[in-house]
């Protein structure tokens, strides 16, 4: 009888304990309008959990995941269009804030916002950022650990100290405060920009260029063909004799997995590249 009582009371007890909290459901619907968050979604999310990518995400000059993406629908990014596809979750940028602010007025639509990413300690961030608000955590973690390995792996600084310029169709140099110029650090190259005192972005003419004398310019990829002025400009005789390390402009544009391709490129080349001049005191 007595045991009865018991077993009666604790069936009565856990009837009426609270019962735990469920785990939010992971977003079924998501809508990129971040170029950079095209990239974290197809590395990180569910194809199935993909409504939508930026226009520019199939663009293999602007997207370094642009191979992946050849099977995800892609939208204009417009009201109506992000309105059509009734997403749950929306990755936009600090810059379109407003917009779809105003445009999820009223709805149960979870948003982030994505600047973008200046260091490598930014894309880690970024990634647990995204992995967690898609609802694979342990996925970012895995991709961060890939990172942190391959990265790791590279030569100490091959650059040895010596000067680089992020030289760019029409003349723009690439200054400090960039995933750019954190990407030389790491690789033991100092910006040519550093040098000169120069801002984020800046223009440099040819006749500038040729003065300062780096040891490397870095080049987009792409810049190896003339296609107009801009890139016309990048062969001028000027800069010949000035070794150049060629890397795709997708794999700079945004932060993520795409920083350690760069890396491991310009690490390579490196090696087997000699540079313009002795290393000298500037």
């Amino acid at each position: 009888m007595r045991g009865r009582r018991l077993l009666t009371i604790l069936m009565i007890a856990a009837a009426g304990a609270p019962a735990e909290a469920a785990a939010p459901r992971p977003p079924a619907r998501i809508v990129s309008l971040n170029l950079c968050a095209d990239q974290y979604l197809l590395a990180l999310a569910d194809p199935a959990q993909i409504v939508a990518l930026t226009r520019f995400a199939r663009d293999p000059n602007m997207s370094a995941a642009a191979n992946a993406a050849r099977t995800i629908p892609v939208s204009r990014g417009s009201a109506e269009d992000v309105l059509m596809l009734r997403p749950d979750l929306v990755i936009s940028s600090p810059f379109r804030r407003q917009t779809v602010a105003a445009v999820l007025a009223g709805r149960n639509v979870a948003t982030l916002d994505l600047p973008p990413a200046d260091s490598y300690t930014a894309i880690v961030t970024q990634v647990r950022q995204v992995a967690a608000a898609i609802g694979h955590p342990d996925r970012g973690e895995t991709l961060i650990r890939r990172m942190d390995t391959a990265l790791a792996r590279l030569p100490r600084a091959p650059g040895g100290g010596r000067t680089a310029a992020y030289y760019q169709r029409r003349g723009f140099l690439t200054g400090t405060g960039t995933l750019v110029d954190e990407l030389m650090q790491r690789l033991g190259l100092a910006n040519l920009a550093t040098r000169l005192g120069k801002p984020a972005l800046s223009q440099l003419s040819l006749e500038q260029m040729a003065l300062a004398r780096p040891d490397y310019l870095v080049v987009a990829s792409a810049t190896d063909r003339v296609t107009d002025q801009g890139t016309e400009m990048l062969h001028h005789p000027i800069l010949d004799g000035i070794p150049r390390l060629r890397i795709p402009e997708a794999w700079t544009v945004c932060g993520g997995p795409a920083y350690v391709l760069a890396a491991q490129s310009l690490a390579a080349q490196l090696r087997t590249q000699r540079p313009a001049s002795p290393r000298r005191d500037r």
